[in-house]
């Protein structure tokens, strides 16, 4: 555990550094990013030694994963963030641990969550996911709504009862005009984020950028940022 520990400790020194020096570069305070430690795959006692070092938020993208980690990790202080695809027949089972649902992308889930949220008597932060890859009225190809879904879906969200509209998130897209083109894709982010907060004053959140593209997405005003292999290794694909 001792090695272990070690391990991650320098992981998320690297990171912590990467970090820093982006928003140095961007004219940025160090506070003004939240790191969002990604521990999909990895057990709940690697939740617990990043809790000892410090990390605050963590984020799963599979229920059947996040569930039992999050319960077995109630006692520890932390935000749990839910960054997957999510289908309606989990979300009760989300809302019970979330505090923050980032892949929101459609007025069915919207209403789903709202319910749950209501009946478990839990106020849940709500993020649309924004998909750079899609067409006008299409889903992206890693889910998402297209740019031009943005404004209705809000709506929704700010009205619904039980959940708060905390801002966008994205994921690089693979295709599309912005694949391959990060910085590009991540300023796009935030100008639609810019357009959302004149509606949504509050909506402040953007997350954007993983292990590989941090660095860009701090540049462009990312607020938060999630990561996963930087910080725990690259697990060894099973089979």
């Amino acid at each position: 555990m001792t090695d272990r520990k070690d391990e991650l400790a320098a992981n998320l020194a690297k990171v912590e550094r990467r970090i820093a020096d982006a928003c140095a570069a961007a004219g940025r305070g160090r506070d003004e990013v939240t790191l969002i430690v990604v521990t999909k795959t990895y057990p709940a006692t690697d939740v617990r030694i990043l809790a000892e070092l410090g990390v605050r938020h963590v984020a799963e993208n599979r229920d059947q994963d996040a569930a039992p980690k999050a319960a077995a990790c109630m006692d520890l202080p932390l935000t749990w963030h839910f960054v997957g695809q999510l289908q309606t027949n989990k979300v009760r089972s989300v809302v019970g641990y979330a505090d923050f649902v980032q892949s929101v992308d459609r007025s069915k889930l919207v209403t789903a969550l709202s319910k749950e949220a209501v009946r478990s008597g839990r106020e849940l932060g709500c993020l649309i996911q924004v998909a750079l890859d899609a067409g006008e009225s299409e889903r992206g190809e890693r889910g998402g709504v297209a740019p031009a879904g943005i404004e209705e879906l809000a709506y929704l969200v700010a009205r619904a009862p039980g959940l708060r509209l905390g801002g966008l998130m994205t994921v690089a897209p693979l295709t599309g005009e912005y694949a391959g083109r990060e910085q590009a894709a991540f300023g796009r982010l935030m100008d639609l984020s810019t357009d959302l907060r004149r509606s949504h004053p509050a909506a402040t959140m953007v997350s954007a950028g993983m292990s590989a593209d941090l660095e860009q997405a701090v540049a462009a005003g990312a607020t938060h940022v999630r990561v996963g292999s930087a910080v725990l290794g690259v697990r060894p694909r099973l089979g």
